[in-house]
């Protein structure tokens, strides 16, 4: 492997590991913004002081996730300048747009309404704070939606033209590229994935208190609405799956026949592998368990439609088959799981058991942290996916990377993962310590307290 090689491989994994932390914030904060919007919106409507209580105990959770989201995403933007400045340089023109109606946008509405949300509940008036609760969790979702423009772009290029400088520009306006044909799938899958992960995330920690004995109105209110949003989201998540899969087959084929482990054609109809051993050099699935013709079914709603597989694809385009097939199954594995806790607790309900089925309790306490590795799963099988391209069809990865030593980029991603650890440890664990307490009745909002008094002032969505 020669020194350039091992610099591409190192700027990857540097990306690829600050990313997979900052993306975990986001997912929850999109999530947990507009649960907060519904429990302040529950309290005004109905008057019940425990709707109140529960938003002021998720409110302190939120404002370090947030805080987090915003620390992890300042390091990720430095990157294209120091390892991916060819990548920066030819796509800017269209990125760069992108990013910016980000901030403009997401950013200054998050930034400017958070302040109101985290310590003005005492300052104005309850319509107006309800207000800003609102414009914060639309600002999260207008974040979502530029930037899961931009890599969808990425993915599926569209509207583009190349200038006399080689660089990527938008061809006839930007409307072509922010709607491309990836977009809309992309989007609804992302931000079902928020809300499925911060419903687990709330279920799991209600279902700790239930297990634990603490079985007031507000610990069972919380569970109670976890359960809802599974049971019901979940099954929405798999069709919008499905739906984004076939979008995927039509547009990035390659990444479908690596999903599958599709070395080989099948021009009668192709089996769904449900497990094995990729094994790229001899271009086949090792001890692979089938169902056949099931894939065809699945992709096409057809057992005997033809698929093509990585044989119709050079070596050279290939994707990385064993990271796809596993991050790909790995997710999908979650989201089914997801959806069988969610028919779990419509039974339970049915029986008037939910919070008396300590298994239950204890499914949907394993289940907590579920809904953080299937978006990271997903992001895997995305990205990865993609390879060998940065921009599909466009721009190789290889080819976007800077010009950059192997002794600066391993030692940057050293400590990157030193002090990643150390702060988000941190944050993370102060975040478990204030899920394992109970909301209490007239739960304060005196405990932000220690948000200022440290000095970690939440300023907006991470980038």
């Amino acid at each position: 492997m020669t020194p350039a090689e091992t610099a591409l491989i190192l700027a990857r994994a540097q990306f690829a590991f600050t990313v997979s932390f900052h993306f975990i914030f986001p997912a929850f904060s999109i999530g947990l913004a507009s649960y907060l919007a519904v429990l302040e919106g529950l309290w005004l409507w109905k008057g019940d002081a425990k709707y109140l209580d529960l938003f002021r105990y998720w409110l302190k959770i939120f404002a370090i996730a947030f805080a987090m989201g915003v620390v992890s995403g300042i390091v990720m933007s430095y990157q294209f300048g120091t390892n991916w400045s060819v990548f920066s340089d030819r796509a800017g023109p269209i990125v760069g747009p992108l990013m910016a109606y980000e901030v403009l946008t997401a950013f200054f509405l998050e930034a400017g309404f958070l302040g109101v949300m985290l310590f003005g509940m005492k300052k104005v008036g309850k319509g107006l704070h309800f207000g800003a609760t609102c414009m914060v969790a639309l600002g999260t979702f207008i974040s979502a939606f530029w930037i899961v423009s931009v890599n969808s772009w990425m993915q599926t290029p569209t509207g583009w033209a190349v200038n006399a400088a080689g660089q990527f520009v938008a061809k006839d306006g930007f409307a072509a590229v922010i709607f491309n044909p990836s977009f809309p799938y992309r989007l609804v899958h992302t931000v079902i994935a928020a809300y499925l992960t911060t419903a687990l995330a709330v279920g799991g920690t209600g279902a700790w208190h239930l297990l634990r004995g603490v079985e007031t109105p507000r610990v069972r209110t919380m569970f109670s609405m976890a359960m809802w949003m599974a049971a019901l989201v979940a099954p929405v998540q798999i069709f919008a799956g499905d739906q984004h899969g076939q979008n995927t087959l039509e547009y990035q084929p390659a990444k479908v026949m690596a999903m599958e482990g599709h070395f080989r054609s099948h021009p009668n109809g192709a089996p769904l592998i449900l497990f094995g051993l990729p094994d790229q050099d001899t271009q086949t699935v090792r001890y692979a368990l089938e169902i056949p013709r099931l894939s065809s079914f699945i992709l096409k709603h057809d057992p005997n439609a033809s698929l093509a597989g990585l044989d119709t694809v050079p070596r050279a385009d290939q994707p990385p088959v064993a990271i796809v097939f596993w991050s790909f199954r790995t997710m999908v594995g979650l989201g089914f799981a997801m959806f069988g806790l969610g028919l779990w607790s419509l039974l339970a309900r049915m029986r008037g058991r939910l919070f008396e089925w300590r298994w239950l309790h204890r499914a949907a306490l394993a289940m907590g942290p579920a809904g953080f590795v299937a978006v990271i799963a997903g992001w895997v099988t995305t990205e990865a996916g993609r390879q060998p391209w940065v921009i599909t069809g466009l721009l190789r990865t290889r080819d976007a990377v800077s010009a950059i030593g192997t002794p600066g980029v391993a030692g940057s991603l050293a400590a990157f993962v030193i002090v990643y650890f150390g702060v988000f440890a941190a944050g993370t664990l102060y975040i478990l310590k204030l899920m394992g307490k109970p909301p209490a009745v007239g739960e304060s909002d005196d405990t932000l307290a220690p948000i200022r008094t440290t000095g970690i002032t939440p300023a907006g969505e991470g980038r």
